[in-house]
């Protein structure tokens, strides 16, 4: 009994907790340059960040087995339809660049269907080399970056009600 017990609680706490994916590499900063990126997307084509220069983007790490990542995908959907064609003092648009950290090809691919993830920039990083990269040791984890491919926001500041006021906040106002 005590043993479902501490099994059920662990449970719980994974819905709520970040998932640790363990890079000890350290995090771009603010205000420094993003890392490329370059990975396959669901249809076996290459995406690139440097692509979506010109547009504020959000590069999103998450996994379709962390449950804290899928339990945000509801607020970066709907940040991503509110803002998609809305015009930022540092760029035009508002892209979403989803990262995965999945080992499991189809649950990636099942995970963006069922989460209704309809932007088209999905990179898979089945080794976490882009992860390394950035410095990832949990997810979900974040970026929000300018028209200039610079790191504006990450973390927490970019999650949540947060990244709504992230993004009010880069609004060209008229």
């Amino acid at each position: 009994m005590k043993l479902a017990l501490v099994v059920i609680a662990f449970g719980l706490l994974s819905l709520v907790q970040p998932t640790t994916v363990g890079s000890n590499a350290s995090r771009p900063e603010n205000g420094t340059e993003a890392p490329q990126i370059e990975l396959k997307s669901p249809s076996g084509k290459k995406i690139k960040l440097s692509k979506l220069r010109g547009k504020i983007v959000l590069i999103d790490f998450w996994a379709s087995w962390c449950g804290p990542c899928r339990k945000e995908n509801p607020n970066v959907v709907e940040a991503y339809n509110k803002y998609k064609k809305r015009k930022f003092k540092t760029g035009k648009g508002f892209e979403v660049l989803s990262v995965s950290l999945d080992r499991d090809e189809a649950r990636w691919k099942d995970a963006i269907k069922k989460d209704l993830l309809t932007w088209k920039n999905h990179g898979w990083d089945k080794d976490g080399v882009v992860a390394k990269e950035y410095g990832v040791s949990s997810i979900p984890t974040a970026f929000l970056i300018d028209g200039k491919g610079n790191i504006i926001a990450s973390g927490a500041e970019v999650r949540g009600l947060k990244l709504h006021i992230q993004l009010d906040n880069l609004l060209k106002t008229k």
